[in-house]
Formats: C-alpha cells, structure tokens, sequence
C-alpha cells in the first residue's frame, strides 16, 4: 500500500522521475521561525510559481509554510542551493566557500569539485552522489542522505520541501502547497463539475476568478476574464471599473494606476494669489481658512488648523491637542504624537510603585497585568521570565534556557524524525526505537525500545499513552484551544477528527477551513481622505470614495447599498450609495450632523435598520434610525473615551470599548438595557473591537498593549491571538478564518489566523492613515436573524429598539410614552431646556423610568455659543441667543426649521425673554448696552432702551402686567423694570450686588427671582422691590441660569458644571439634576402652563402700522429702530429720511437723524466680503456700493430686495463711490487700474474719465451745482485733484504737506473740501481751488471716512474701531456715536433737504449714451472704447455701435472686448446669454458676426457685432470638444477642430451644410485661415504634437512643424508680414515662423501659460493664464512686453477684430464662385464641395467659373495674394565674355525706371482717392496710435485736429515711408522671408547649436 501511494504520489507531481532522489532540499527549522500557517489561516498568500526558465522544484520566496504539522525545513547542511549549469540538479552551493585549494596550483573551474588531498578535478554532479571519487571521500564530506524512497521520505515538487512518506494523505499540510493531500480518496482526478488546481486539489467551478486563492496555489486565480465596464465608467488596464469623471483628477484610482496615465499636462489654471479648489475652482489665498466655503466644495477650509480642545482632570495634554491618559505620562512609551508625554521626566522623579504594579530592574513600574503575557514591558524582559506554559497534548514542548512566555511546541510526529525542530534540538534526543511486540507485552498499539534499552509501549498520532503505560486513550483534537484544528465546527472520531461549516459557508477541499459562498469578500477601510475596498489577497483596490475631508469610522448596510461613515472635523456621520457599478453620481447625506464633537465608531443594525455610534467628545453611545431621524441615548454615565462599536443583530447586544481612565469594554441590549462590562482587566487602549458571528466571540485590539484578544460575549474564555506585528492597531474585523486590521505605525492592512495567531502577512501597504475597517461580504450581515420589531416597527410611533427579550418603544426626549408603551405624547409635557454652549439640550423634568432621565441634543446646527434661552410652548419653539455668532435664533423643539432671527448689530446678546401673548422677543445686548424688541421673525426691530445701561445680562417679561425686568451687572449692578414699551423706567433692586446673572417671576407670589454669581447666592423680592431675601447662600460655587417651575427653583452653576434644584419657599430639598456638564449657560422649564388670552395688542395690532407693544393697561405703537413715529401715533415713515450711512467691510449700516437717539442699524443684505465704498441714490433710495474682495459693485433697496451686481468685471480695488442722484450717474475710483470711471446707475455706459497720472486713488466726492469731481490719491506723490464731472478742466489742487488722503467732504453750505490724512493723523479743510487751508483737527489716530452735515464732521477711524462726531467749529465738542466696529470705511450723509435738476433735461442732453455735468453744463460722452460717429461735429452727440478695431476674447461665461481705437485700453465685459464655457472665437466683419463655441454646451454660437445681446445657435449636433474655430470671410464658410471626434470640419456661417474635412486627427486644437492663400493651418496636442496646412478643402496636407512643440496654440497669421505665430503653454514660449513652418524664431522665450494669442498691426496679443491678464509684445522682436489688462478668470481666445484683419480676394468671393454649396480656394485654383449630407441639389462643378485674378473694382491693396514670380533661369556665363554683366546692368536700369514711374503713379492715386467715396480709414503706416490726452488742459492747436491727426494710405500694406531714408521702401515680404534681417558687415553669424537647427538665431534686431 505505501508503495502504491508512493508511485501515485510521483505520477502526480514529477514528469520525470529518474532524478527525483537525488534532488537536496532546503528546510527551515520548525520551531526557528514562523511563517505564515497555510494549513488553518482563511486567506493565505497567493502561489508563486517558479520563475520563468527555471525549470526545476525551486522554493518559491514568499510561501513559507508552517505550522506543528508541516515540514518546510532546509535538507541540505549548508542551507544555499542553486541550478547547476545543467539546469536540472539543484546543489550545495560550496564553490565561494572561502576556502583556498590548498597547494594545489591548478584550480578548478566552476563546473568541477576540487579534491584538495590530490589535486584532483571530479565533475561537480559527482559531488554527494554516494560514491567517493576523492580520496578520503572528500567529495561526500558532510553530506546527507537524499530524500529518497529508501529512507522513507518523498520531495514536494512544487515546494522543494521533503516530507515522510507516511505524511502523504494524513490531512496535513505539510507541502505547504497541499500537493501531499490530494488524490487521498478513491477519486483519484476531478470531476466534471470541478476544477483542477496545479497543486492537484480539486474545487467548484465557480470558485474559479471569484477573487479567493481556493486552491491555495493561486492556479484557479489565474488568466481571468474581466467584465465589461458601463457607459459612463473607464476601464483600467486591470479590468476593473471606476467612474469616468476619475480618470486623470490626480489621484490613482484603478489598481494599476492606468486612470492616471497618459492624461494630458493639465494647464496652470489658478495665478500667483490663487489656490484651486478641488472643483477647479480659483479662490484667493487670502480666503483660505476663513471660515467661509469659497470653493464651495470646502476644499478652501480643509487642512486647517484646528484648536486643541480641553481635557480632562485625569488627562495629559499633548502637543498637538490631543488627550491620553495621564497615568501614560512618563511611562517610558512614546503615546503623543512627538513623544512630549515623555519629555521633562526627570523632574518627576523615580516614584515608588503601587501594590497593582510590578518593579522593574529599572525600577520602572509597570502593570501587574503585563506580566507573562508576550510582551517585553521590562527594559530587560523579566517580565517575560518564569512564566508557565503548555502545548496541546499531541506536541512537544522544547526545552528553553529561560522559562518564558513564548511556547515552543512540536507536532508528535516531528520529534525524532531525524530532524531538529527544537532552537536546542532536543526533540531528537533520547529517541527510542521501534520493536516488534512480543507475548509479554502489554502494549495496545506499538512497543518500543527506550533510548537508554528498557522496553516500553507508545500509540499512533491521534492518541495517547494512558496512565497504565500500555493502553491508548483517543486525543480530541477539537478541543486544542492553542492550535485549533477546524475553522469553524469539529467533531472528535477515533484518533482523529472531522472538520464542518457554519449556515452559509462550505468546507474547503483542505477538509479544515471553510469558505464562504456568494460573492468575493472583500474589505472596505477608510483612510481620512476616502473609502477604499481592497481584495483579501493582492494589493488590488477601487476608490469607493474620495475627497473626503476626514473619515474615521465606517459601516455598511450591505442589502440596502448604504456605506455609512464619520467625518470628525465636520462633526457628521454621513451615507453614500454603495454601489460599485453606479457611482458617478454619488450624493453625500449627512444623517447625524448635531449633538457630535468626536464620532469614534459606528456600527449599523441589518436587520433593524439602526445606526448606533460612539462619541468620545460627549462620552455617548447613541442610536438612530438610518435617517437619523429618530434618535436615542443608550449610554451617557460612566463614560469617558468610547471608541469602537459593534453590534449583534440576532442577539440584540451592542458592544463598545472604552480606553479613558478606566479602560473596558461593555455591553447592552440595544435599548440600553442590561448594561454590564465584559472586559476591565488587562485592557489599556482598546481601539478596534469586531464581532465574530459564527462562533459568538468578539475581537479588540489594544494599541497601547499591541495586542490582539478574543473573548466570549460575556467576556469569559479570554485567548490572546497574537501580540507581534500589531504596534499600533486601530481597528479590525473578521472574516472566514481570519482577523484583518489596520494599523497606523505600519500603515498597512494585516491578517492574521483568527484561532492560531500564525499567518501574518501584510495585505496591503504604504496606506496614507488607515482608519476603521470592516469585511465586506452578505456573510458579514445574514438575514436570518429575527426582525424583534417586526414590519409595523413594533407598533411603535417612533423609535423601536430590541432587546434581549423583544424590543422597547422609545420616544424622542422630552416626551413620554402613552400608557399603551406604543406611542408617544403629542405634546412633550415637562421639559428642562438648558444651554451648553456648543448644543442645546433637554430632558424630561420627572421621567417614569430611568433610561428616559438622559438628556440629547436638540438637533440644531452650527452652535458657537449659546448663552440665553426661552420658548414658546404653543409652536413648540426654541429661542436662543449665541454670543459668539452674534446672533439671536429659533427652531421647532425636534430641531427643525432652524432660523436666525437677528443677526446684525449684535456683540453679545446675553439675556432673551418671549413674549407669548404679542409674539415679540426682547432681549439685552452687554456689547451695545441696549434694551430691544422684535417680532419673532425678527422683522420690526425697535430699540427700547439704550441710556445709563452698563452691561445688561438677563431678562424676564410679564406680559399680563406689561412690564419687563433686566439685570445689570456693570460698574452699579441692579436689577430694573420698565413698561414693555420702554417707558417708566425704574430701578428696582440694587446694593449688595455683584454679578446679578439670571431672573426668573413667580407672578403668583409676585416675587422676582435672581442669581447672582458673585455673591454666591440665590434671592429673591416682591416685584416692588421690597422684602429682599437670601433663598440659598451656601454651596454655590457660580450660579447662573435660573428658572422657576412649582415649587421649585432651577438653576445652572458654570464652576459646579451642574443643574440644580431646590424649593423656592426654603431653599432646601435641593437636587442635581445633572453632574459634569461643561459650559453650563441657561436653564428654562418647558411647560404648558403660561397663561395668554386676548391683549391690547390681539386686534388688528392694536392699530399699529408696525409694533405693538404692550404696557400695564395700554399699549404703544412702536417703529423700527431709525424710523420716525408719525404724529397719528399709530403710523411709521418709510424709513429715515436724513441719515448717515457707512460700509463696515461686512455690512453696511446707517444712523438715523430722524429719532432722538444715534444708533446704528445694520441693512439686512447678505454676507459682504469687504464693502468699502457706499453710497445711496436719494431719488429711489437704492443703496450702492464696492465689494473689493469680490470686485464689484452692486446696489439694493433698503430692505436687502432688488440685490443687483452692476459692475461684475473690470475691478480691482474700488475704494471710493460717490452717486450723482441729479444726473443719474456713479463715479468711482480704483486704485488698483489706477483709473476713476463713469457709469450710468444701471452700470451700462461704462467710461473711463481719468487713467494718467494717477497712482493709488481713493475718495471721491461730487459737487453737482458746480459740476465738480474731487479725488484724493495716498500714491507715491499724495495729492488731492480736481476735474470737471465729465473728466475735462483736470487740476491738482492741494499736494503739500499731504501724506495719506483717505476720505473727501464736500462742504456745500460753504463751499469747501473737507479730507483725512491717515498718515498725518488729521482732518484738514481748504476750498475748491485748494486755498485758504486749515487744520480742523490733529492727532486722529487713523481717520478713513468723512462727510459734512450741517455743523458737524463725521468721520471713521481705524484704530479706535469707531464713528466719531465733532462740531466743524467747535472741535472739542466730540462724540463717539458706535465704537467696537472693526473695519469701518467710507461714510455719506442723505439730506432730504438736498436735490437738484438733471441739467441733461429729460433727453438726455440729446446724447446717443453719456450724458455728463461739466462747470459749463454738461458734455456727451461715449463709453470707453467708443469714438462719435461725427468726429467733425464741435459738439459730437451720436457714438458709433461698436469700435473699428478691438480685442475680443471669452472668458467661459462672457466676452471682454478691448477697443484699440482709444488710448485707455480698458477692457469691457459683455455679459452673454447661453455661455458656460466659451473657448475659441472668431468673426466676420462684413456680416458684424462673433463666432464662438462652447465646449460645455457643445455648441457654435453667434454674436450680433452691432447688438451682442443677439445670440443665435447655428451648430449643436454631433459637436464634442470644438476647441478651434476660424471664419472664411471670402467664401462665407466656418471652419471648427473638435477634440473628440478628432476632426477638422466646415460648415456656412449658418451652421449648414456640414462637411468633415479632416479625420483621424490625434488631438486637434487651434485652427487658422488665410483665404486669400487658399491655407488651412491647425495644431494638434497629440502624443506628436504638430502644426499642420492643408488647402481650404483639406488637400494637399502637410506637416510644417513637428519639432520642440508641446501643447501649440493660439495660432494666428499676419497677412502682411506672411508670418505664422503661435503659443505653446508647455514650453512657456510664444513662437513664430513663415507660412511654411521655416525660418522659426522663439520670439518670447518666457511666456507662462499663454493660450489664445492674436496679431494687429505691430503687436501680438495673447492670453496668460498665469498672470489672468491679456498681453502684447512687438511681433517683430518680442520685446516690450506688456500687460493689456488683467485680472481674468480663464481667458481663452482672443482675436482682433478690425476691417484691417479681413482683407483680401479669391475667386470664391464672385458669387461664391459659381458653386452651389461650398466654395475652396486651393491657391492656384479652386473647388466646389458638397456637404457630407447633400441633396440633389449639390454640385462640384461651378455654374460659371470665375477668373483667378482680383476684378479692378476693387482698391489695389484690398487683396493679400503674391504677385506672380518669374524665375528665369540663369545662363552659364562663357569665358572671357562680359555679354551677361552687361544684360544684368540694363536690366536692373530698367526695372529702377519702371519702379520710380510706378511709385509716383501711386503717390498721385493716392491723393486722388482721398476725395473719392471708396475711402477708407487707416492708421499710420506702422499702425501707432496718436491721442490727444483728455485727462489736463492744455492749449490745443485746431490744425492738427481733425483729419490732420490721421493719415490714410490705401496701400498701406504694401509701402512705408521711412523718413530716415528718404524713400518708400516695399515692406511686402514674399512667402518664406526670414523675420531677421541679414547681421551687419563685418560681423560674425552666431554659432547655432546642432539641436536648435529648426530656429533662427535667437538674437532679435528690430526690423527695417
């Protein structure tokens, strides 16, 4: 029988079986190491196979396997091994040994062993062969036997590993690769339904490319198909899929990293001041961290610094703000972060330890609990030292020189095999020898010889000697608990046992471990920035989710799809789909987002649909429901740091850890019930905490103990898996056989066997930060467990929560449940509300049971600090006030329709009463002193109170009685009453007061109660003030709330952080209703016992037109604060009449004039960045005013309606506003473009009035009776200037001693300016010409604002943070009316009494747009960038449509044009209609038509030139990525590039007659036309980048450049010069070459980013993304480079628009050439086309074909085509023969003639076309613009007016005059002409590099 197995055994895994004897092998140790345990770990390493061209059983790295039962060790003594040169014999390896050939002076080679007695050479296979072939056998010195069939032993061919033959078949691994376990039956191949492993195991099909090494060779992992991915899903290069909108975002997502390969280089898309936003999205740096979601993505807030928050008693705080227990402090362990907790210990000094600690040799103390447990504590490892172990009954336990805790256990049948498994080799020592029995002995099974001869009796494996010496008694191996046998289930059989599986899982061919059936496990584990899911073996992984911001904790919800996580920074627990195959519209839902500081863990509930979670900061562990909408409290007492969670479904239990002082881990059902630590010994930091469903165990790891334990659900059968490998463990789970955890000192994902300890492998590494993780299986979450609440929700109302004997219905807090136990109160009956800061809670006042005595959080968002309360019972509100938010708020009681009532003009609203009766709220401000009164909604906001107040804290109303109390705690504490109104005023009680903090009335009493936190006490009065007493005056550290209710009195105490209670008669009876409550503010009891009924003010608001308010017997009408009470005493103005209004970077506010008091009121606009300039159009009281931070301008009314952006673009640092409420106009000033503007109150009509010598302007002011415009400017030279309103009569009027002029006043009454100097620290006056100067006042610390009223100066300052009042002649008379305003800018007083006509009458002067005031009257004027249409006209009142040479460009969602006709340069934002994201752009001038495309639209649209309100879609099918475009001008055809579909197509300039021109491109871009040439150019960003040209029709292709180009763009042609020039954003270089790609220059060599570029006259335009502005250069050289006009978000495109730009002629431009469709110019001919859609219609071949020579109708230099070049050749001149120098010379005479006739032909039609119709407009002959400056008066000659300024040259193109010369020289430049001019003589050509041959040198010369 052995020998058959034997020969199966060979047949199976050798081919050849002659050599197999003779084949050494390596083994390790048994009990040397330990690897990883393939026989009983749930996912082992994946099989290697032998490497490529090895052929042979070499041992494969990484598969090691071990265990008491597998044999792995080296069999070769000297444990190196080798393929021999045959390649067929693996050798010791003894050749490098070191040692020398003795005197042998002829050494042998490599191939032969070197005898060293006789200097002999034997071939090296002789070597250990058997046969000794050197004398004295040197050749078999130290060698072993061979793993042969003689000596009972057979090699593992996968494996090298040699085994007993008795091993074969005894279900054991001992391969390592289960090869000796196969075959065992009396099946000895698979079946038909099965698979066959490499290794010989046989295993479901299905099983194959499930992701699960089932063979445990891999082999049935390998060569597996790939599903297909979805539509909108990229499929990486491994197969897997992942959404298609994560393929190149910077962040590998596919496990090969394929997502992020070949991606193009993406542009810098943000500036030097910017950051980009995940979004893409550019925000200034400046706004990062400040709160505010800018990128609206809150990528701007992450990474921000977090303040450390506070801990405990028992706590030390690290460095970096977080809390471990102090008792770690000094413990020789590095717990903070930078190991602070261990800094400074000498001080300390060595204390004694405790009797629960042990002393170390060091005298270091360390916990008792430590000792024998693993791990070396003790800095020598006593502590590891004479410890007690034992191994199973079937092993051996080797000897050790120390008793230690590490076992070192042998299997039975690996002791005296002749190996060494022990470190000391005592398992083959003493070994006896087997016997044959005889009649005389009694042995049951075998009889052996002892070593030392005595006779004796052993048993097989399986069993063991009894006690008699001779019986066998069967060992139940299911009962190992060190090395179990079975994963899962085992049952015991005679001498050996029988493995089986849980419901759910099937055993695996091993016969030991089970697997799982359905899907592939896998784990899903969170890593702060995202949720990964990565497969149990391999490093493969998909992005679940990214972009996260901080997630710890995770759970799934696998039936419902639901991945649950905790996100701590935000303060959330949020949901997402779980789908693998849908996620490219994942939606982020934030289920728990109140009542959270530090969600820990989260667990969720299957089968109930519950979400529980831990919470460290409020030392919680709650429940929801998986909306979070219902909500419970499981644990709140007795917690200080809960971490993980788990739950148990079937069993209803719910499990947490706890590592704060008191470290544990405890239990409950999952309504809170039964409660009970299970774990409180030997626990220090247990972190992760999992639950093992099939065998009922639970799993933590301790990271401050680097443990990893299990234990019985009651905390019994406690077993250690392992305490190597785990230094900081954070959390794990289970699964199969198998524990996984991650940790953060290896940042990696581990397994480990969950029974052994053995196995551990890394899964995957190099994780950034990994968090909570959890197996991701349908096992993990069987729905076999018992629904407890059934489908109804148990009948519950509300929330229903199992427990161990069914379930419990709970209630939201604060309400009870019906006597039913179903269902809960309508009406919550008792409440006690109380503030805490960050939340606000409440709690039932008298709970009929226990668990209904926790408090929870009142789900609100966004708490800061909240300090006073109340509430209204009939709405079932909340009011509640937050100091630090300033803000007074409201919300329903579930925390629903969370409101902010008030909040502006708040500092710290400290005290807040409600107002049941009339619906009002009054509260008290300690910042503003002030007393006031608003409805509910917070509209109607009056002031009630606002002198002799110091600092007023609480309130409290009586609305029956009409009167109010406050208290005061200032410099004279009290406590005042006053009607509700405000009137009657009174100070009630005072004296002997300190901090009076909290009131409370018990009007049935007519008493008043007090806190007051000084005194430590508690009294009261009758409301009168009278019989004062002392209700408690013990034991009250800081009290502060208070509140009454019954009998008793509430009270919050901040030292105390404690509720209290007590009876309000005696003060005894006292109780706390809530201990260790930090942050204690407010307290009211909710109850439904206020008494209303009908008021003075109940019917038709007591006749108000606003407030009503009430008083003892009466009510009075009331108005807004600011707003006047008419004389009726029942109606209100429409707001002030005569005011101040000033901006306060954040807000803008007012003071009135109108009421008797100054205070100011803040406009209800929403959130302002940084308002600085404001103003107010009285004639409609719109308020305006500049937004620096956003750049803009913007206007709303009075009440935050009709918000309206009037100037988006074109800003930067708008400082100074001034509103012309006569003539209908805004003035303002930037000091950022250095310019002041003009615009009509709509913003249209935008011009430019002043933009020359000016270097920071500031204040503007307005003089309309005299048409005057003031400004001051803070530059280098400060000065104050005047100009007339219409920019004209421009003077500087004050410059000396002027330092920092901020603010301007125009004093009216006397005709004076009124300024501030920052810098000087004064307020100065002169008059309108800067005469008769005076200093009004000295020494202002930082004076910004200014305006004149009457007889008083108001003014702002910076650093006094106030606005101050002083009396013009009277300086010492001043007034601070509102100070603590950080920020405050510019001021204007509105005067009714102040209002002018319009001199521009009511038609507009006659003006076609601007219509200004002057010192004369009044001017027209056009919008910047527009000229008259009559420039002859004195008075010029009509303005042309558009300019006649501009820029345009887009800017994605709008157009900016910059006219070239004017000298200011200023661009003009054309707001479009259906634009999201416009990239190229071309025109027609003839047509007046804007081309452009949108690339998010996929669209082509046009722009009406004339009306670019007019936008008409001509193209928007099968349209991708058009990236270029260029118009046909000539053949009225348009042509676009689209990056998707790879094209170069045409169409007619209405968007029909498509034709695909090109195809096949790579990645095509710009496109440019010269239709006069018949050339068609276009760049492509390929892998090859390129620019390309083809004829009109796509002919005739061919690349011109294909060297040095990264990403060409912009390309753009001068027609004249017959350049091409483009950009290239990769080089960072714009470059330039002839229309045939030659004679290339660098031309600007450092541009940065350009995209878009265009060419003009003697200028390249282009667009830099870098600098976000529009740029110019000399196209001839490169130099001057200038910036245009900046400031913009993502220019694209740009084109110059001009006539100038559209010249030129071909046959297509007569009646488009006699074709009926398309019409191409070819160059030396043309073509007809038909589109690729044609109807019957099309033809190729034209009607009539035209001439190819321009008609003469046209002007001679209309067309840009060459003339016709004769090359003649020349004839080889003959010896002695001057007859060719001769021909030369005449013919030169002769052309010399003929060109001096031509050009005074010319001269003479030049002067004759100046009188005829056909004339055209032109600039100088280099295109310079000459421009009057505007800006200064200065005398101005009438001669060179008018057309003197301009001259016109028809053949402007063609010739130039150079004055130098004297001559007109032809600057037409035939194709192919260098750009450079030839060098000087005499001076030596630069060397050119052999890499740059395909540039000119880069020297540039100006041209001539």
């Amino acid at each position: 029988m052995m020998k058959q197995l034997l020969y199966l055994f060979m047949i199976i895994h050798c081919g050849y079986c002659d050599d197999f004897g003779t084949i050494p092998v390596n083994r390790y140790a048994n009990g040397s190491v330990e690897p990883p345990d393939t026989r009983s770990v749930g996912r082992v390493p994946p099989y290697q196979p032998p490497a490529i061209g090895i052929p042979g059983p070499i041992q494969v790295p990484g598969i090691r396997p071990h265990n008491p039962y597998t044999r792995v060790d080296a069999w070769h003594p000297n444990g190196r091994i080798y393929v021999s040169a045959k390649e067929s014999y693996v050798v010791a390896d003894d050749v490098e040994d070191g040692n020398d050939d003795g005197g042998c002076h002829i050494p042998c080679s490599k191939e032969y062993f070197s005898c060293q007695a006789s200097c002999k050479c034997i071939e090296l296979e002789k070597r250990c062969d058997g046969i000794a072939d050197c004398i004295d056998a040197e050749d078999e010195a130290g060698c072993r036997k061979s793993c042969d069939e003689q000596d009972n032993r057979t090699l593992c061919h996968g494996t090298n590993v040699c085994i007993a033959f008795d091993w074969l078949c005894d279900g054991d691994n001992d391969c390592g690769d289960f090869s000796d376990e196969t075959h065992c039956g009396a099946e000895l191949n698979c079946t038909e339904e099965q698979f066959s492993c490499t290794n010989g195991l046989c295993i479901h099909k299905e099983w194959m490319c499930d992701g699960d090494n089932d063979c445990r060779d891999n082999s049935d992992e390998m060569n597996c198909p790939k599903g297909k991915c979805r539509e909108k899903q990229f499929t990486c290069v491994s197969g897997d899929c992942i959404p298609l909108h994560w393929r190149c975002d910077k962040e590998a997502d596919c496990p090969d990293n394929s997502d992020e390969t070949e991606c193009p280089v993406d542009l810098l898309r943000c500036g030097e001041n910017e950051i980009q936003c995940d979004n893409d999205k550019c925000v200034r740096k400046d706004f990062q961290c400040d709160g505010d979601n800018d990128c609206g993505d809150w990528t701007d807030e992450d990474s921000c610094p977090l303040l450390p928050g506070n801990c405990n008693a028992a706590e030390y705080k690290c460095n970096d703000g977080r809390c471990i227990p102090e008792s770690w402090r000094c413990n020789m362990d590095r717990d903070c972060t930078d190991g602070d907790d261990e800094l400074n210990c000498e001080a300390l000094g060595i204390r004694n330890c405790t009797a629960d600690e042990h002393t170390c040799e060091d005298r270091r103390c360390i916990s008792k609990t430590w000792l024998c447990d693993g791990v070396r504590d003790c800095s020598n490892g006593e502590d590891e030292t004479n410890c007690e172990v034992s191994c199973e009954e079937d092993q051996y336990m080797c000897k050790s020189l120390v008793s230690t805790a590490f076992r070192n256990c042998v299997n039975r049948k690996h002791v005296c095999d002749g190996m060494k498994d022990c470190p000391q080799g005592d398992d083959e020592e003493k070994c006896p020898k087997k016997r044959k029995c005889t009649a005389r002995d009694k042995c049951e099974r075998q009889c052996i010889m002892t070593f030392d001869g005595k006779p004796a009796c052993s048993c097989p494996l399986g069993y063991l000697l009894g006690d008699d010496g001779y019986s066998c008694r069967d060992i139940d191996e299911c009962m190992y608990e060190q090395d179990p046998v079975c994963s899962q289930t085992c049952s015991n059989t005679q001498g050996s046992f029988r493995c089986g599986c849980m419901t759910g899982y099937v055993l695996r061919p091993d016969e030991r471990s089970c697997k799982a059936t359905g899907e592939s496990p896998t784990l899903l584990f969170s890593n702060r920035i995202g949720v990964r899911k990565v497969w149990l073996s391999g490093d493969n992984y998909v992005t679940v989710l990214k972009g996260l911001h901080n997630a710890v904790a995770l759970d799934y919800h696998y039936n419902k799809k639901l991945l649950f996580w905790t996100e701590n920074n935000m303060k959330v627990i949020r949901v997402a789909p779980l789908d693998s195959n849908n996620m490219t519209d994942i939606s982020l839902v934030d289920v728990i987002r109140w009542g959270l500081e530090t969600p820990s863990g989260v667990a969720v509930d299957w089968i109930h649909d519950l979400l529980f979670w831990t919470d460290s900061g409020t030392r919680r562990v709650e429940v929801a429901t998986l909306n979070g909408q219902q909500r419970a409290v499981l644990a709140a007492s007795d917690l200080d740091k809960p971490r993980a969670v788990a739950v148990h479904p079937g069993d209803a239990l719910v499990f947490w850890t706890d590592w704060g002082p008191n470290p544990k881990i405890e239990r409950a059902d999952m309504d809170g019930s039964r409660r009970k630590s299970v774990i409180v010994d030997k626990i220090f930091w247990p972190n992760g905490l999992t639950i093992d469903y099939t065998e009922s165990k639970i799993y933590w790891a301790d990271a401050k103990h680097h443990v990893i334990e299990k234990a019985s659900f009651d905390g019994r059968d406690r077993k250690r898996i392992t305490n190597k490998g785990v230094p900081h463990p954070f959390a794990l789970t289970v699964f199969e056989d198998a524990i996984y955890w991650t940790d953060w000192h290896t940042k990696s994902i581990s397994t480990i066997n969950k029974k052994t300890g053995m196995g551990i492998q890394t899964i995957h590494a190099s994780l950034q930060v990994p968090m909570d993780i959890q197996s991701f299986h349908p096992l993990r979450q069987l729905n076999t467990y018992k629904n407890r609440c059934g489908t109804n929700n148990g009948g519950c109302s509300h929330l229903c929560l199992p427990n161990s004997n069914g379930y419990t219905c709970r209630c939201p807090i604060g309400y009870n449940l019906k006597p039913n136990g179903r269902t809960c109160e309508d009406t919550p009956d008792k409440l006690l509300l109380y503030a805490r800061r960050k939340d606000i809670r409440l709690k039932l006042l008298n709970p009929r049971k226990q668990i209904d005595s926790l408090d929870m959080v009142i789900p609100v968002d966004s708490i800061k600090s909240a300090v006073a309360l109340d509430w209204d019972h009939s709405r079932k509100r909340i009011f509640w006030t937050d100091v630090e938010k300033d803000t007074i708020n409201r919300a329903f009681l579930n925390g629903s329709n969370q409101t902010v009532v008030v909040n502006t003009n708040l500092i710290s609203p400290a005290g807040l009463a409600y107002d049941w009766m009339t619906d009002k709220l009054y509260w008290t401000d300690a910042g503003t002193n002030r007393i006031e009164v608003a409805n509910s909604n917070g509209t109607m906001r009056s002031l009630l109170a606002w002198e002799n107040i110091d600092k007023p804290r609480d309130i409290v109303v009586d609305p029956r009685g009409g009167v109010m109390y406050w208290s005061d705690w200032g410099k004279v504490p009290c406590i005042e009453r006053a009607d509700m109104d405000g009137g009657n005023r009174k100070r009630l009680i005072f004296g002997d007061m300190t901090w009076p903090n909290g009131l409370a009335l018990d009007l049935a009493n007519n008493r008043i109660y007090w806190t007051d936190g000084g005194n430590r006490t508690i009294e009261y009065a009758n409301l009168d003030g009278s019989g004062r007493t002392v209700l408690i005056g013990q034991h009250l550290p800081h009290p502060f709330g208070l509140d009454l209710y019954g009998d008793e009195v509430f009270w919050t105490d901040w030292d105390a952080n404690s509720i209290q209670a007590a009876n309000k008669y005696t003060g005894k009876n006292r109780r706390t209703l809530g201990a260790g409550v930090e942050g204690l503010m407010d307290v009211r009891v909710f109850h439904k016992e206020r008494k209303g009924g009908n008021s003075r003010c109940s019917r038709n608001n007591g006749g108000c037109s606003h407030l009503c308010l009430l008083k003892p017997n009466g009510r009075t009408c009331a108005c807004p604060t600011g707003v006047k009470l008419m004389e009726d005493g029942k109606r209100c103005a429409d707001g002030p009449v005569n005011y101040l209004i000033f901006a306060h970077r954040v807000d803008i506010r007012f003071v009135s004039f109108d009421v008797p008091y100054l205070v100011d009121v803040v406009f209800p606009f929403l959130a302002l960045k940084n308002a600085l300039g404001v103003d107010v159009d009285q004639n409609t009281g719109l308020i305006y005013w500049t937004d620096t931070a956003e750049r803009v301008i913007r206007r709303a009314d009075k009440y935050g309606h009709q918000v309206k952006t009037i100037i988006t673009r074109g800003l930067q640092t708008a400082d100074g506003l001034a509103i012309d409420s006569s003539g209908r106009k805004m003035y303002w000033t930037d000091g950022g473009r250095n310019s002041i503007e003009v615009a009509e109150l709509d913003g249209s009509n935008r011009k430019v009035l002043v933009w020359t010598g000016l270097d920071s302007p500031r204040g503007i002011a307005l003089h309309y009776e005299r048409g005057y415009m003031f400004w001051s400017d803070w530059g280098t030279e400060a000065k104050i200037e005047r100009a007339d309103m219409d920019g004209t009569h421009r003077r500087v009027i004050v410059t000396q001693s002027v330092e920092w002029p901020n603010g301007l006043a125009v004093d009216r009454i006397e005709n004076r300016i009124y300024w501030n100097d920052a810098k000087a620290n004064t307020i100065e006056s002169s008059d309108f010409n800067g005469w008769a100067r005076k200093t009004i006042l000295s020494n202002v610390p930082y004076p910004y604002g200014i305006v004149i009223v009457g007889q008083y100066i108001y003014w702002t300052d910076w650093k006094t943070k106030a606005l101050h009042r002083a009396d013009k002649n009277n300086v010492k008379d001043q007034l601070i009316i509102r100070d603590n305003l950080e920020g405050l800018m510019d001021i204007r007083a509105i005067q009714s009494d102040y209002k002018m006509d319009n001199v521009c009458g009511t038609n507009n002067g006659g003006c076609s747009h601007l219509c200004l005031r002057n010192s004369r009257g009044f001017s027209c004027a056009c919008p910047t960038g527009l000229l008259f249409e009559n420039t002859t006209d004195p008075e010029p009142k009509k303005c042309k449509k558009h300019p006649e040479n501009f820029l345009i460009f887009a800017t994605r969602t709008s157009m900016t044009i910059i006219s070239l006709d004017t000298p200011e340069l200023r661009d003009i934002n054309i707001p479009v209609q259906h634009m999201e994201s416009s990239i190229a752009i071309d025109f027609h001038w003839d047509r007046k038509l804007i081309f452009y495309t949108d690339v998010k639209l996929n669209e082509i649209r046009t722009l009406n030139m004339e009306n670019m309100t007019e936008n008409k879609m001509i193209v928007n099918t099968s349209l991708e990525t058009p990236n270029g475009l260029a118009v046909d001008w000539i053949a009225d055809n348009l042509y676009w590039t689209d990056n998707e579909y790879k094209v170069v197509e045409v169409a007619k300039l209405d968007g029909t007659c498509r034709k695909v021109l090109l195809s096949g491109l790579d990645e095509p871009r710009s496109v440019a036309l010269f239709p006069a040439k018949g050339y068609l150019y276009w760049s492509d960003w390929g892998d090859n980048p390129s620019i390309e040209r083809a004829a009109l029709d796509g002919t005739m292709r061919k690349v011109i450049v294909d060297h040095d180009l990264g990403f060409p763009n912009g390309l753009t042609i001068d027609y004249v010069e017959r350049r091409l020039y483009w950009t290239d954003a990769l080089k960072d270089r714009i470059d330039t070459s002839d229309l045939n790609g030659l004679h290339r220059v660098q031309l600007v060599p450092d541009a940065k980013n350009p995209f878009g570029m265009t060419q003009f006259c003697e200028f390249i335009y282009w667009t830099d993304w870098y600098k976000k502005a529009v740029m110019r250069a000399e196209k001839n050289t490169g130099k001057n480079v200038t910036a245009v006009s900046t400031n913009f978000e993502m220019a694209m495109e740009i084109k110059a628009v001009s006539h100038q730009r559209q010249h030129g002629w071909n046959p297509c431009m007569e009646n488009n050439g006699g074709c009926s469709h398309f019409c191409f110019f070819r160059g030396h001919d043309y073509v007809c086309g038909c589109p690729d859609h044609a109807d019957d219609t099309c033809s190729t071949t034209p009607r009539q074909r035209v001439e190819l020579r321009m008609p003469s109708r046209y002007p001679p230099n209309y067309d840009y085509m060459d003339y016709e070049h004769i090359d003649l050749a020349t004839p080889a001149p003959e010896a002695h023969s001057n007859t060719g120098a001769i021909v030369i010379g005449v013919s030169v005479m002769i052309i010399i003639i003929i060109g001096a006739i031509a050009i005074t032909f010319v001269c003479v039609r030049i002067l004759k076309d100046r009188e005829t119709d056909m004339k055209e407009t032109h600039r100088d002959s280099n295109c310079h613009i000459s421009f009057h400056n505007p800006n200064y008066d200065q005398a101005s000659d009438p001669a060179h007016s008018g057309d003197g300024e301009r001259k016109n040259y028809r053949l402007h193109n063609f010739f130039k005059y150079e004055k130098s010369q004297g001559r007109v020289t032809n600057v037409y430049m035939p194709e192919g002409t260098s750009l450079l001019p030839s060098p000087p003589p005499h001076e030596d050509l630069p060397i050119r590099p052999a890499t740059h041959d395909d540039f000119e040198p880069v020297t540039l010369h100006s041209f001539t």
